[in-house]
């Protein structure tokens, strides 16, 4: 009886609130979508030595950026990218959604990029 009568009292949430609180706002609408339509990224031996080496943080926010520069990439047909930003850049295997290699800002200085068809901004 107590129960029936607590969830009586309890004040209505809006629709807005309820997908806030669970994680479902729009930046989760967005990582939600990404992931039935992209395929998980996976980085190849050379590009986690590589990462590891240069002191690339691989965290789920980048992983989640990667994964749209992919899926950009995919929809207009290239095949091998570069995807950067101001700290750090990837060579991205589309297809096969593997990440070749990564390297920071200061080696992006003296580097030319070949064997790439496209290039996205993270």
């Amino acid at each position: 009886m107590i129960e029936r009568v607590s969830r009586q009292i309890q004040q209505p949430v809006s629709a807005a609130a309820q997908r806030t609180q669970q994680g479902t706002g729009f930046q989760g609408l967005l990582r939600q979508e990404l992931q039935k339509t992209a395929p998980e990224v996976a980085f190849s031996k050379h590009a986690m030595s590589r990462a590891e080496e240069r002191g690339i943080e691989i965290t789920p926010s980048l992983m989640d950026q990667i994964r749209g520069s992919m899926v950009r990439a995919q929809a207009k047909g290239a095949t091998n990218i570069l995807a950067m930003d101001s700290e750090k850049a990837f060579i991205i295997n589309v297809p096969h959604a593997k990440v070749i290699t990564a390297i920071t800002q200061d080696e992006m200085k003296d580097s030319v990029f070949t064997n790439i068809d496209g290039a996205v901004f993270l």
